[in-house]
């Protein structure tokens, strides 16, 4: 989600997030729930048709599912070694088609879209004391953190390569240090908007 928006026109980009997150959760719940050949290929054929009408280009949608080939390679390999093969291939079929189904819904709209139709979604749990904004807000949050604590550990490493030193304790404690400063600036400033209780 952290800047994946890939900006189109096509009927994907217009349709709006709370139904583009309903038919994601309708499509990789049959491919978790039956991780067969039948219902993977269906699910598989049905994201090629919807990548091609996107036209978000192939290179774009592969490259969010490069990052998952080490974790799934080792997933399928533990499988197949300690039950079957087939249930392996059917794992590594099942997570990809869900990744593949979760990248496009990310690739196709922004994250504010994303967050107000989660706020929408959580509207009636306001009954049992749930308050929407507050989830969206934490949301938005932790997603403009993540690249901010990515920023925080690449300078560390950077003037650690400048230093020549390969020292983990050198590395871990100016990141703690550093997150935990910029924790307390965020606490602060939403303390100082009335968002502290």
């Amino acid at each position: 989600m952290l800047g994946l928006y890939h900006p189109g026109t096509s009927v994907l980009h217009r349709t709006p997030a709370a139904l583009k997150l309903l038919v994601l959760a309708i499509v990789v719940l049959p491919v978790a729930v039956w991780p067969v050949v039948t219902v993977t290929s269906v699910v598989a054929a049905l994201l090629l048709v919807a990548t091609v009408t996107s036209q978000v280009p192939p290179r774009v949608v592969g490259s969010q599912l490069r990052p998952m080939v080490p974790i799934l390679a080792l997933a399928a390999l533990f499988q197949g070694l300690s039950g079957s093969w087939v249930g392996a291939g059917a794992l590594l079929a099942s997570v990809t088609t869900g990744v593949w189904a979760a990248a496009l819904v990310t690739l196709t709209t922004t994250t504010t879209d994303l967050l107000d139709a989660v706020v929408a979604v959580l509207r009636p749990a306001r009954r049992v004391g749930v308050d929407p904004e507050r989830v969206g807000l934490v949301l938005a949050l932790t997603i403009r953190t993540i690249p901010v604590l990515a920023g925080l550990v690449e300078e560390v490493r950077q003037a650690q390569a400048a230093r020549g030193s390969r020292s983990l304790r050198a590395f871990a404690v100016p990141v703690l240090l550093r997150t935990v400063r910029h924790a307390d600036r965020m606490s602060e400033a939403l303390a100082a908007r009335g968002l502290d209780d």
